[in-house]
């Protein structure tokens, strides 16, 4: 083999692993009764994803989102159509993407650490966008829409609506996501970068 075709097999190699892992990692579920509804659970399956985009590039990162949600879809099947593994995904590559073309751009532990607050705050904006005129109204055909507002204003008596449900539960629940998944990418991104990237 040449250099070369070692380097794309390893970056086949290593994104089929990091998208597997990531899929592991999706199905060990936290819910965060205190900011949203039970049917909204926090996974660290993104930390593999940013390792990955990190490491190989924004494309790469995609495409182990990607992977993600096809074998999470595929071992778990889905209660919306797929609608929902797509929104997942779109929120996802939303947290993903301005990491690693912001890390691209500079790659320094001050420059990642700013990729990951830019990510954290683009994530939790959209998600309150794909989950008041997508996820929501698709949800509300397997549990009332007035159940679902009633649960997040059980936990902040603020909430009236769909939007106000999004702001007050969904987008606090992905700043949290977002932060605690670049705090653990801070923590193991560099001795993982030398396995990915071996010398010599």
């Amino acid at each position: 083999m040449t250099n070369s075709k070692m380097t794309k097999t390893r970056k086949l190699v290593v994104t089929a692993m990091l998208g597997s892992l990531a899929t592991v990692l999706m199905l060990f579920e936290i819910p965060l009764p205190f900011i949203a509804p039970p049917f909204y659970e926090i996974d660290f399956s993104e930390v593999p994803v940013l390792i990955g985009a990190f490491s190989l590039g924004p494309v790469a990162g995609v495409v182990i989102e990607a992977i993600k949600i096809l074998l999470n879809f595929i071992i778990n099947g889905s209660t919306t159509g797929g609608v929902g593994e797509i929104a997942n995904f779109v929120i996802g590559c939303a947290y993903v993407l301005p990491a690693s073309l912001i890390y691209k751009h500079r790659k320094t532990k001050k420059n990642a650490i700013l990729a990951m607050v830019v990510a954290t705050v683009v994530m939790a904006v959209l998600s309150v966008f794909i989950n008041a005129y997508v996820m929501i109204p698709i949800y509300s055909n397997f549990m009332p829409l007035e159940q679902i507002i009633q649960m997040g204003k059980d936990i902040v008596p603020l909430i009236k609506d769909t939007l106000t449900f999004c702001i007050f539960c969904v987008a606090p629940f992905n700043l949290i996501k977002g932060v605690l998944v670049s705090i653990i990418t801070t923590l193991i991104y560099k001795p993982l970068s030398r396995i990915i990237h071996p010398k010599g």
